[in-house]
């Protein structure tokens, strides 16, 4: 008997039910759809990442629970992008600013001038890429929004990806690392939170979402230290 073959809504379906996302189910082999598949095979070895769902990746893809999906993302023993954070910790884009773009340029490609250019999302995505060199990044990672496509939703948790709106054109926003919690803000570690990578809290009615990568399993229970100080930061530069 031939294999089955699956419509892209069906694929879309089939991603959605064991962790993945590929957006809205609609039938169309999008960027969004192509994603979750490169994803999808990154944690199943010996398939290729193309993001092309073909014979081999379909088999596996259709021939597994979610369950079985989820044992196969890496468990969480540390928090290795946020550790990466931590080291940098204090860098400044002024005073350090020789070292700072040293590190940002470190996963191939950086956004420009720490100066000059809004860092945050060059920051998140330097640390991310890094550490989890397979883990797929959404386009354009400069754009703190952009971050919002990027692995899996969760809720605010110790070491987080989180996005903040920030101003009121709708547009511009701010992509951080939660580390704790207080009373109506989430503290964050970040670049480019008063010109440096430092933790700040800002006010969680800000707050689009928080995400967190793929190819490492959301731990069951929600670790977020309670912590206070600090200055609410309501323009991230």
């Amino acid at each position: 008997m031939a294999d089955k073959a699956y419509t892209v809504a069906e694929i879309q379906a089939k991603l959605t039910g064991t962790g993945f996302n590929p957006g809205p189910i609609d039938g169309l082999m999008g960027r969004q759809t192509m994603n979750a598949i490169r994803m999808f095979q990154v944690q199943h070895p010996g398939l290729d990442i193309d993001g092309i769902a073909g014979p081999k990746t379909i088999k596996i893809l259709f021939g597994i629970t979610r369950a079985e999906a989820e044992v196969k993302a890496s468990p969480l023993t540390s928090v290795p992008w946020l550790d990466m954070a931590v080291q940098k910790k204090g860098l400044n884009e002024k005073t350090n600013n020789a070292a700072l773009r040293t590190f940002l340029k470190s996963d191939g490609h950086a956004l420009g001038d720490p100066a000059v250019f809004p860092w945050c999302g060059d920051f998140v995505e330097t640390c991310v890429a890094v550490t989890l060199p397979k883990e797929f990044l959404p386009a354009n990672p400069y754009l703190a929004r952009n971050w919002m496509k990027f692995g899996r939703e969760t809720k605010p948790r110790f070491g987080a990806i989180a996005v903040f709106e920030r101003g009121t054109n709708g547009i511009d926003g701010h992509v951080t690392f939660v580390v704790g919690q207080g009373p109506g803000v989430l503290y964050c570690l970040g670049g480019n939170q008063s010109n440096s990578v430092s933790v700040t809290p800002i006010k969680t009615d800000r707050l689009l979402g928080c995400r967190w990568p793929l190819s490492i399993a959301i731990p069951e229970e929600i670790y977020l230290p309670k912590a206070k100080g600090g200055i609410i930061s309501v323009n991230e530069a």
